[in-house]
């Protein structure tokens, strides 16, 4: 029976802190690693993210897709992995629906009208 092999991977914050490194099963998903990740993010931030797709991982200049395993994202860390811990970028970037629904506030607040006419 052969072993499963394991990615040890560390996540660099925007700050330069960093989260991990953490060991993950090749067969890991980039959503359960973001899922961990959101799970051990420092509560001391000022930009949390809230779910996991508010999250982005960025390994070798590419953003990982959230269907991938870690094994199949292996070309993302350049062929065969260094031994050694993997470094990964972390980007906080809040949905755009959240976003786009609070844009709508704003704008529909915009456009009540309103008149300032004076009849004599």
């Amino acid at each position: 029976m052969a072993e499963e092999e394991f990615i040890e991977l560390k996540f660099r914050l925007y700050d330069g802190s960093d989260i991990g490194p953490i060991r993950y099963a090749a067969s890991s998903t980039i959503t359960m690693v973001k899922e961990r990740i959101l799970s051990e993010w420092p509560k001391d931030k000022k930009i949390i993210p809230r779910v996991a797709n508010d999250v982005k991982l960025i390994s070798a200049g590419k953003i990982l897709e959230n269907n991938k395993t870690v094994a199949q994202c292996r070309p993302a860390f350049g062929g065969d992995p260094p031994a050694g811990v993997l470094t990964m970028h972390v980007v906080v970037q809040p949905s755009l629906t959240k976003s786009k629904t609070e844009k709508k506030k704003v704008d529909d607040t915009q456009k009540t009208p309103v008149c300032s006419c004076s009849i004599l």
